[in-house]
C-alpha cells in the first residue's frame, strides 16, 4: 500500500489539500477502471494525453493525480484536490516505482531473453509463491510503463518480485534494471526477435545483457549456457543452464509425453517433472530451478511447485475444440527460434491421427525476414500432416516446406477449411506474432 510518507519522500510540490495519513492502495493509469483510493498518472501517448481525463479519474474514485508541471489546473477540478507537481508524469510513475521496490524491499529476480521469458516468469512465480508471498508481472506488463505499474501493485507484505523484461531497442532493458535494481537476473536466450532494430544476434545479446547493469552488488546472473553470445568472465556471481556437461546445471534424459515433460538434472536421480511440453521448456524450468536454490529452497520445495504452474494464456495452450479435435494456442508471439522449437515439440506429440500446424508473420525481422520465413518452412518435420499458412510474409513458409501445405489470403477462407477438419483424434498447432491475432482463428473455430 502507496502511503503519503513515500510519496512526499519522491515528489515535494503538491497543490491542494494533502493529508500524511493518505493511504492509496495502488496506481491506475487508465479512468475506464476503477480508480478508488488510487493515485492516477495522465500518461501522455501518441494520440492521447491522460491530462485531458482527470475529471473522469476522480469520477472513478482517484483521491490524488500526478501533473505535469506545464500543464495549469483545470477550472472544473476543485482547488483542495491534491495534484502532485512533476516535469514528466511517465518519469514520476518510474520514480515512484524505484522507491517503493526500495521500500519494500523484496528480492526481484528479473527475467528477459527473445524467447520463455514468459513461461519461465511463469515457472519461477510457480517455484516461490508456496514458500515466500510473491509478485510478479501479469499479462505483458514488461515494458517501461508496465514495469513500474507492475512494482507498484505489489502487496506490502511481497517477499519475491518477479519482474519480465521486455524490449525493442538498446538502452531500454538498461532503463527497467535501473528501476527494478534485481538481486537475481535470468536471461532464457538469444534469438532473433527485433533484429530489425538491433542489428544482429550479438546486437541482441548486448541489449539483454543491460540487465545487470543495475543489478545489487551481491546479485547474480542465471543464463542460457548453451549460447556463446552469453558465455563469458562475468565479474559477478553467475549460474549457467544448459544441456552440456560444463554448464553449472546441466539437463539429460528429456522425455516428452502427454502428461508433460521429464528430465534429469547433473547427477540427481530422481526425474523432474513439469506441466509443459518441450525440451526447451525443461530449460526454463531449471532457470527457475536455479532461482529456487539461490532462494534456499530445497529440491522438493521447488518440485512440489513446478508440478502446481499455471502457464499464462496463449502458451502451448491445451484447447478442447469441437466434434473431439484439440487445439493448442501458442499464438502470443514467435520468432524463428521459438517457432521452430514449438514445432518440434508439437510433432513429438503422441496419440494423434493427424496432426495440423496453423502459422502466421513473424514480425520484425528486417531485411532477412523472407529467410527466416524460408528455414522454418523448411525445418517442418514430415510427422506433420498440414500446414496451413496466413499473412504475407508466412506465405514462404508455405513455399519452402516439403509437407503439404495451403497459403490463405483471408482468415474466413482459413476458418472455413479448418472448421471441417475438426475431428477426434486431430490436433492443432496455432502460432504466429502478436500482431497477427491467430487467436482469433481458435475463437471462431470454438464458435461454430
Amino acid at each position: 500500500m502507496l502511503s503519503s510518507t513515500v510519496i512526499k519522500h519522491v515528489f515535494q510540490t503538491i497543490d491542494g489539500e494533502w493529508s500524511d495519513t493518505i493511504q492509496l492502495t495502488g496506481v491506475g493509469t487508465d479512468t475506464r477502471e476503477d480508480l478508488s483510493n488510487k493515485l492516477f498518472v495522465p500518461l501522455i501517448g501518441e494520440s492521447f494525453d491522460g491530462h485531458d481525463f482527470l475529471e473522469q479519474a476522480i469520477k472513478q474514485g482517484a483521491q490524488v493525480a500526478l501533473w505535469q508541471r506545464n500543464y495549469p489546473r483545470p477550472n472544473s477540478v476543485e482547488s483542495s484536490f491534491p495534484l502532485i507537481r512533476v516535469d514528466d508524469t511517465l518519469i514520476g510513475l518510474q520514480q515512484l516505482a524505484h522507491v517503493y521496490r526500495e521500500t519494500i524491499n523484496p528480492k526481484v529476480i528479473a527475467v528477459t531473453g527473445s524467447n520463455g521469458k514468459t513461461t519461465t516468469k511463469d515457472l519461477i512465480y510457480a517455484v516461490c509463491r508456496k514458500w515466500y508471498h510473491t509478485h510478479c508481472t501479469r499479462g505483458n506488463f514488461n515494458n517501461h510503463i508496465g514495469l513500474p505499474l507492475t512494482i507498484l501493485a505489489m502487496p506490502i507484505e511481497t517477499e519475491v518480485l518477479i519482474l519480465e523484461m521486455g524490449m525493442n531497442h538498446f538502452g531500454e532493458i538498461e532503463q527497467l534494471s535501473r528501476i527494478a535494481e534485481p538481486d537475481i537476473a535470468v536471461i532464457t536466450n538469444i534469438g532473433e526477435s527485433h533484429i530489425e532494430h538491433l542489428g544482429s544476434r550479438e546486437g541482441i545479446a548486448k541489449a539483454k545483457l543491460e540487465i545487470v547493469s543495475n543489478m545489487k552488488q551481491k546479485g547474480v546472473l542465471i543464463y542460457d549456457g548453451d549460447e556463446p553470445l552469453l558465455q563469458a568472465s562475468y565479474p559477478f556471481a553467475s549460474i549457467s543452464v544448459g544441456f552440456n556437461q560444463p554448464n553449472d546445471y546441466y539437463i539429460k534424459q528429456v522425455n516428452i509425453s502427454n502428461e508433460g515433460t521429464q528430465f534429469k538434472l547433473n547427477e540427481e536421480k530422481a526425474p523432474i517433472s513439469i506441466p509443459l511440453f518441450g525440451k526447451h521448456q525443461a530449460k526454463n524450468a531449471v532457470y527457475s530451478l536455479a532461482v529456487g536454490k539461490y532462494l534456499g529452497l530445497s529440491m522438493n520445495q521447488i518440485q512440489s511447485g513446478l508440478a502446481d504452474m499455471e502457464a499464462t494464456q496463449m502458451r502451448f495452450e491445451n484447447i478442447k475444440g469441437k466434434n473431439g479435435a484439440i487445439l493448442i494456442n501458442d499464438a502470443y508471439n514467435a520468432s524463428p527460434t521459438s517457432m521452430r522449437v514449438t514445432i518440434e515439440t508439437f510433432s513429438q506429440l503422441d496419440d494423434y491421427q493427424k496432426k495440423i500446424v496453423v502459422l502466421g508473420d513473424m514480425l520484425e525481422l528486417g531485411a532477412d525476414s523472407v529467410h527466416y520465413h524460408q528455414e522454418v518452412g523448411k525445418s517442418i518435420p514430415h510427422s506433420i500432416d498440414y500446414v496451413y499458412t496466413i499473412g504475407e510474409k508466412a506465405r514462404h513458409i508455405s513455399q519452402s516446406t516439403m509437407v503439404k501445405s495451403q497459403h490463405f489470403e483471408t482468415k474466413e477462407e482459413l476458418i472455413n477449411l479448418l472448421a471441417a477438419q475438426q475431428k477426434a483424434g486431430t490436433i492443432m498447432l496455432f502460432k504466429a506474432s502478436r500482431g497477427m491475432k491467430l487467436e482469433q482463428l481458435i475463437d471462431a473455430l470454438l464458435a461454430r
